[in-house]
């Protein structure tokens, strides 16, 4: 799903917001969680994940074209950690498909309650 594709799914389950509203929010929590981690804090959303920062120390690599060596300068790099709850709601939407469900929320709904969760 590309960013077009979410803001269009959010205002068709929101139809009392316009489009263009729809799109704006989704800009501006982007914008915040990219200005959190320029800023070296950890942005974490309950139930999804948490987004954080890491940084790579500089080291040799090699050109894969011609095998030459490369200095490459240190950086830092974003990581996203899926949270507990995403984790569950993914293993379980593959165990319903495994069993021949179409993984909608009723039947992960069913599956859940056949497992005792």
């Amino acid at each position: 799903m590309i960013k077009s594709e979410l803001v269009l799914r959010i205002a068709e389950q929101n139809p009392h917001l316009y489009q263009r509203d729809v799109e704006n929010i989704v800009n501006a929590i982007l914008e915040e969680i990219t200005r959190a981690l320029a800023r070296g804090d950890r942005v974490e959303l309950r139930g999804f994940g948490a987004f954080s920062v890491k940084k790579r120390e500089a080291r040799v690599g090699r050109n894969p074209r011609t095998g030459e060596t490369v200095a490459v300068d240190a950086k830092m790099i974003p990581v996203f950690k899926t949270g507990k709850e995403m984790r569950l709601r993914l293993n379980e939407g593959r165990e319903a498909l495994a069993a021949g469900h179409d993984g909608d929320d009723a039947d992960a709904e069913g599956v859940r309650r056949s497992a005792g969760k």
